[in-house]
This record gives structure tokens, C-alpha cells and sequence, in this order.
């Protein structure tokens, strides 16, 4: 079910002498299945954004359609709307409360008002889905390990079962081993479920590498919409507004730049890897050949 964002702006403390423009005439569409990095410097309106697509907050001007339903609109269930639309906010696991595991996955699905059994089976399966072994279940959640906390809020939204997960800086404050868990883990849930994903965050490498689609915001604007890679071919103006592109596409540019010839739109490890192999099978082919005419 696509998102639709018709002309969208927020004013916080709108008719005030302190009257702050968050959001300016956004219109955007997000359609079924994506996965797509929300990107922008603190204060360009992001997280603001995201609390628009689920009803938490209320544009004070445009529209916002979910499923061709206007969300504002009288009698529009905003409740099962937030079922649908699932966030994770940054440092979820200060939200965890309850004894175990389980039940605290199981608290969104139980005020749904599904039956004991439908409520378990959900917080089963979200608790799978995001890796988490059964041994940790029945343990306190605050026993866990900080990525184990974030897996386990992670859970407590997927077991709602949404269409779309937005994760506002999901990695925020977690050391190297537990970033590439947790993201590995939505991209593997993504690609299991063909849920919509949409990841706020502030590293360019982590956007590079997992989502299709970049949104860039600035001052409350869209800056870029585009492929990752057809957005840090901008990263002169990126850095201009305090962003840049990831750091082996630097890489890429300054061995280009010192004559070797590989692209220079390269975004992760995996292209720059494939494109310095590539280089270097050329080269030494290159060579046996010029051997081959030596020799004969």
C-alpha cells in the first residue's frame, strides 16, 4: 500500500512570533516494496518527516494518502494506520519495559485485540525474523546486549505485522559488529517479507550499500530523489550542506584521478572491489600479450 505526500509542510508553533518551518511543500511517493535511505543533516526535517507517514504528527498544510485514504481526514482509523505503518524510533530500547522478552514483544500485537494465540504466534515470528534466538526469549531485556535490545524493539513493531518499517538511526550508538547485524538483518528481512523499508539515517556507507532509493533533506526541502548512485554523483553540493558521499567513492575519484582508469561513481565496497579486479585482469592480460608478441 504506496504513501502518498500531496504538498506537505509543518510549521512547529505555527502563528507564534517562535514560528519554525520544519517541512516545506513535500510531495513524495512511496510506493510498495522499497527500501529507501532518508538522509539529512540534524535539523533538515527528517525525523519530522517520518512522524508525518503514521499519523503522529499532523501536517499543517497537504495531504498525506495511505492506501488512497487521506490519513487526516474525519473518521480515518489512525490506530490500525500505525499498525500498518510501523517506527522504530532511534534508541528503541529505552521503550523496553516488561519482564521477558517475549512479553514485551508481545504488548503491540495484544492491544490489537487479537486472540492469546494469534498475539504469541506474532511475537514468535518477529522475534525470528530479526534473528534472535529462542534461548534469549524468557530473559529480561535488560540483560541483553545493546544490538540484542535493538533486535528486540525491532521485533515489538514487526509483530504489529506493518506494510512499512521506517527505523529512525537504527545503528545510533552501536559499535561496529552490531551495525552490520542489524542491518544485515533488515535487509534479510526485507528481502524475505517485501515489506517497505525506510531507514533514517546519517552514514552515507550504510545507505550505499543496502537501500534502492535516496531521499535527501535539507531545511525542510527535498534536495535529491534519485538512485544512490545518481545522488553522490552530487557530492560537491552534498557537501555543502554538511553530508557527503560514502568514503570509497573518494577512494574511487582519487585513484581515478592518478591516472588509473576506473569509475568514479563507485558507492560500495563490493562495486570498488569489482572495479579495481577488473583493472588489474586487464593490465596483466595486457602484459602476457605484449609477452606473446616478444616472443614470437
Amino acid at each position: 500500500m504506496s504513501i502518498i505526500l500531496d504538498k506537505v509542510s509543518h510549521i512547529y508553533g505555527a502563528d507564534t512570533t517562535m514560528a519554525v518551518i520544519a517541512l516545506k511543500n513535500i510531495s513524495l511517493v512511496i510506493p510498495d516494496g522499497q527500501f529507501i535511505g532518508l538522509i539529512g543533516h540534524t535539523g533538515s526535517g527528517k525525523s519530522t518527516l517520518v512522524q508525518h507517514l503514521n499519523g503522529l504528527m499532523k501536517a499543517t498544510s497537504g495531504n498525506i494518502y495511505f492506501n488512497g485514504e487521506d490519513i487526516d481526514a474525519d473518521g480515518f482509523d489512525k490506530k490500525n494506520l500505525r499498525s500498518k505503518v510501523g517506527l522504530v524510533f532511534q534508541y528503541p530500547e529505552h521503550q523496553l519495559f516488561e519482564t521477558d522478552v517475549f512479553t514485551d514483544v508481545c504488548f503491540g500485537p495484544k492491544n490489537l485485540g487479537l486472540t492469546q494465540k494469534e498475539v504469541q504466534l506474532r511475537a514468535y515470528q518477529a522475534l525470528k525474523l530479526v534473528g534472535l534466538e529462542d534461548d534469549y526469549f524468557y530473559q529480561s531485556p535488560f540483560d541483553l546486549s545493546g544490538g540484542q535490545k535493538r533486535r528486540v524493539a525491532i521485533a515489538g513493531v514487526l509483530a504489529m505485522k506493518p506494510q512499512v518499517l521506517i527505523l529512525d538511526e537504527p545503528t545510533a550508538g552501536l559499535d561496529p559488529k552490531g551495525r552490520d547485524e542489524i542491518l544485515d538483518q533488515i535487509a534479510a528481512l526485507k528481502k524475505e517479507t517485501g515489506i517497505t523499508v525506510i531507514l533514517v539515517s546519517h552514514s552515507m556507507d550504510d545507505v550505499a550499500k543496502y537501500v534502492d532509493r535516496i531521499i535527501v533533506m535539507n531545511r525542510g526541502s527535498v534536495l535529491f530523489d534519485d538512485v544512490p548512485r545518481e545522488v553522490f554523483r552530487h557530492y560537491m553540493e552534498l557537501e555543502t550542506v554538511g553530508l557527503a558521499a560514502p568514503q570509497v567513492t573518494y577512494i574511487m575519484k582519487d585513484l581515478r584521478d592518478a591516472g588509473y582508469p576506473v569509475s568514479d561513481d563507485v558507492t560500495t565496497i563490493a562495486e570498488a572491489k569489482n572495479e579495481i579486479t577488473a583493472y588489474f585482469a586487464q593490465l596483466a592480460s595486457t602484459r602476457n600479450n605484449k609477452r606473446g608478441e616478444d616472443n614470437a
